[in-house]
């Protein structure tokens, strides 16, 4: 019988119990609820690790949804960064800073002929749209089931897969995943699932005219890193070409992560519009949309607006600038890719040891692992599939001082510090490996 693990979260259920006075759910994002007796505070991280106010130490596989890319505490990003406070913060006017990263940027990514800064990748791909209107003058546009674009109205819109029977000759039907969202903006949206082609085309005949936009995360970042054949982008790409609608190739979360020119540089197809944001500061607040030229000067007095106080801060625009640097001249790219292999080779060999079948989806630096043979490739696999095993890997990874998302729809995301040293790799297979067994153990007791 294995030894279940031991966590003290003493601070942190104290401080709950405060907080939750002050603050919904007694956090500032929904998503780092995790229950009243497991929601952890931070203390600091440093590399690839984060210490809690209780002061457990946990190999961080969350990395704040991936933009610590390097490691937390970048001495590198923070140096810069204090050289970016020293310029004095915002103006609500430029600075030279913004050309300097705007033209890296477009030197890493070709498509990137033009840049604007945002602070966030839902403020990115909220301007995306708005651009992609404003350009076309149209104003319905096709989401793919299991994307996530952001909190804002117009993307958070999901095929209701619960109420759907599989197999059936209907479509799900499209609902709100928050209270909140106009019902009116519904008939605006329109859904595909990944990498089903005939429906793809089928719903361009329908529907191509009048849309202004098809938005996809050819990596789905918030559905287990699902990711789009090539042969699909390419063809939403022609699509697109052939009805006048803007590709918007949303890389918030795979940008300069999977690749110097991102996912859409791996795979070959360019879009109109692109989004970044996550890795290119090291978790400074940055983020970007940019896009062909003669798309991206619509934005101009008379096109579609564009701002905000924060945009193109000192701090986080001197950290970006160093960031990226970094990515595009050193090899930590490849650190980090070679480290996630290495991940996933540990976790299959204590996987197969025990005859359990698994899978992998996405790319080294964020990887979905999957419970089944073959791993799904669009959403309506994976909302059908059996994910609880996972989900109880995770309740147990946590307890032994790893750090993945709960969800298993998150991926793992790997930073250059997890690839400079080998504690990292060593301390995690070693909690996977008791994880498992509790997983098990745990899966035996109750048949």
């Amino acid at each position: 019988m294995t030894q279940p693990p031991h966590r003290i979260l003493t601070k942190s259920n104290a401080h709950y119990r405060r907080a939750v006075e002050r603050l919904p759910l007694g956090v500032a994002s929904t998503f780092r609820y995790w229950g009243e007796e497991r929601t952890i505070y931070v203390s600091h991280g440093k590399g690839g690790r984060t210490f809690d106010i209780d002061g457990n130490a946990y190999v961080d596989y969350r990395l704040g949804y991936g933009p610590a890319i390097l490691g937390y505490a970048d001495d590198r990003v923070d140096a810069a960064a204090i050289r970016g406070m020293q310029v004095g913060g915002v103006f609500a006017l430029s600075t030279e800073r913004e050309l300097i990263v705007a033209d890296r940027i477009a030197g890493m990514v070709p498509a990137a002929e033009l840049v604007r800064f945002s602070n966030s990748g839902t403020e990115a791909v909220m301007a995306a749209l708005r651009l992609a209107r404003a350009h076309t003058g149209r104003d319905s546009y096709l989401l793919v089931e299991g994307s996530y674009h952001g909190l804002f109205d117009a993307a958070m819109w999901m095929a209701d897969l619960d109420a759907w029977e599989p197999g059936s000759n209907r479509d799900p039907e499209i609902v709100a995943y928050s209270r909140g969202i106009p019902q009116d903006l519904k008939a605006l949206a329109h859904l595909v699932p990944m990498n089903d082609l005939q429906r793809l085309e089928d719903t361009f005949t329908r529907h191509g005219d009048s849309l202004a936009a098809m938005l996809i995360e050819p990596i789905q970042g918030n559905c287990c890193s699902i990711m789009s054949s090539v042969e699909y982008l390419r063809l939403a790409r022609a699509l697109c070409d052939k009805h006048g609608v803007l590709l918007i190739i949303d890389e918030v979360k795979s940008g300069f992560r999977v690749g110097r020119s991102g996912i859409q540089g791996i795979m070959g197809v360019a879009p109109d519009i692109t989004t970044f944001a996550k890795a290119m500061g090291n978790g400074y607040p940055i983020a970007v949309v940019a896009g062909r030229a003669a798309v991206m000067r619509t934005f101009r007095h008379g096109g579609a607006a564009h701002g905000g106080t924060y945009t193109a801060h000192s701090v986080s625009l001197a950290a970006a600038e160093e960031c990226l640097r970094i990515l595009d001249e050193t090899p930590a790219l490849e650190t980090i890719a070679t480290y996630g292999e290495a991940l996933k080779a540990g976790i299959s060999a204590i996987l197969s040891a025990r005859g359990i079948v698994h899978s992998y989806t996405g790319h080294p630096s964020m990887f979905g692992l999957f419970f089944a043979e073959t791993p799904p490739d669009n959403y309506r696999d994976w909302k059908t599939s059996d994910y609880s095993f996972y989900d109880r890997m995770a309740y147990h990874l946590h307890d032994l001082g790893v750090i993945v998302e709960p969800d298993s729809r998150e991926p793992w995301f790997i930073c250059e510090a997890h690839g400079l040293d080998p504690a990292y790799l060593t301390d995690t297979l070693r909690a996977v490996e008791t994880a498992v067994d509790l997983t098990l153990e745990q899966a035996e007791a109750a048949q």
